[in-house]
């Protein structure tokens, strides 16, 4: 019963903190939750718990923005292509591999704050462009079914097309969206995504929404360049005490 009551706890304040720096940032709710929760439960089991915020915070995202449907036009082949990586990759994180799927975790995590943390950019070759899209999402969709993290390299992919501030929010949710629901059909057929998970998931889903309203009220009055500094900083840290637990 105590332990029950602790991972109760740990989730909720899990979802209320990944909530607020989507709020604030605009994304790191699953980053934020894989990252913590892996520390008390395997990845998988932690993918699992992530579906129905994450698929309900980024529904909530794709649809606020105003251009929905060229947006799909055009990123269609990176879509298509998270779900054939996803696909490609689904015996990973669903195969038991826990000490594996923890290290890759905390790689990618690492490799995310490092982005972040040096503002690395770049501009997507405009020839080919379908192609790329293509590729950068199969990638997203194989790292996805790996380790439960649908950022890499779909974030720095999306903001180097040179898209509008809301186009560039409403495209992220796209990508996360179709991610999230990619993932969860592995985990289902993998037998993760049972009644007792997606019931946990539901439940969720109250402090990630929480966390979003003070997320989005905390962003009128902090400064979204320190917040998402202290963000990577912090990503950067969980993610090499998963990956050296994961090795040892």
């Amino acid at each position: 019963m105590h332990e029950q009551a602790l991972m109760f706890a740990v989730t909720f304040a899990t979802f209320l903190l990944a909530g607020v720096v989507k709020g604030v940032i605009g994304l790191g709710l699953p980053t934020i939750s894989m990252g913590l929760l892996a520390l008390v439960m395997p990845p998988a089991q932690a993918a699992g718990l992530l579906m129905i915020p994450s698929f309900v915070t980024n529904v909530w995202q794709l649809a606020i923005g105003p251009r929905l449907l060229p947006l799909v036009r055009r990123l269609w082949p990176m879509l298509l292509g998270i779900c054939i990586g996803t696909w490609l990759g689904a015996g990973f994180l669903a195969g038991g591999n826990g000490e594996i799927a923890t290290t890759a975790l905390g790689v990618a995590l690492m490799l995310y704050a490092i982005l972040g943390l040096s503002r690395f950019g770049f501009a997507a070759p405009a020839r080919g462009e379908p192609w790329w899209s293509l590729l950068a999402g199969a990638a997203t969709g194989l790292i996805s079914a790996a380790t439960g993290v649908f950022v890499i390299p779909a974030v720095p992919y999306l903001q180097a097309l040179g898209l509008e501030k809301d186009d560039l929010v409403q495209a992220l949710g796209l990508s996360f969206t179709v991610s999230t629901v990619a993932l969860a059909a592995i985990l289902a057929r993998g037998g993760i995504l049972q009644g007792s998970l997606a019931g946990a998931s539901a439940l969720a889903l109250i402090p990630a929404l929480i966390g979003m309203a003070c997320g989005q009220w905390l962003r009128a009055r902090a400064r979204p360049d320190t917040f998402r500094t202290l963000f990577f900083a912090g990503l950067l840290v969980l993610g090499a005490h998963l990956a050296l637990r994961g090795l040892f």
